[in-house]
């Protein structure tokens, strides 16, 4: 199993759960997504699904991820398939610390042909790969904490409304 850890200084956990909310978004920071081609209305709800594209001419493939369990603002299980390599079990777990949040990602191949040839190597590739994926989901939860702040006016920056809770 591939286990990596971010501490997302200044970042409020629910931002992060606002990403993770919003099924579009995962072409955004979920590395090797090329296109978001159809989000379930009830995402992230057990049993629902994102639709994508991974890949590119002759390697592109659709699939798709599908939640496993979902506890609001706390802990997200998907299962990723990329037929034929197989699928994998991830699971995002989202904390609150001091002025910034820790956000857990563990993945492991679960089916096919990624299961069968499961090896340290392989759990290498993927930690490297989520390093980069914990980078832009960061990206995306602090580009969300922007769009909400307080313009200097007192009002909320382009017309959505302020965040609720204590300033950090």
């Amino acid at each position: 199993m591939a286990t990596n850890s971010r501490l997302m200084e200044g970042v409020d956990a629910d931002a992060v759960f606002e990403v993770l909310r919003d099924g579009r978004s995962y072409g955004e920071w979920v590395v090797g997504t090329r296109k978001i081609r159809k989000v379930d209305p009830d995402w992230p709800r057990a049993g629902s699904a994102i639709h994508y594209t991974i890949g590119y001419f002759p390697f592109r493939k659709d699939d798709q991820t599908t939640v496993v369990a979902y506890q609001p603002d706390r802990v997200l299980a998907l299962e990723a398939r990329a037929w034929p390599a197989g699928a994998a079990s991830i699971l995002l777990t989202v904390q609150g610390r001091g002025s910034g949040t820790v956000v857990c990602i563990e993945e492991k191949p679960s089916r096919g042909l990624a299961k069968l040839l499961h090896n340290p190597v392989l759990d290498g590739v993927i930690k490297v790969r989520n390093v980069e994926t914990l980078r832009r989901l960061e990206l995306q939860a602090r580009r969300r904490m922007k769009a909400v702040a307080p313009d200097r006016t007192g009002g909320a920056a382009g017309g959505v409304r302020p965040k609720t809770g204590s300033a950090g």
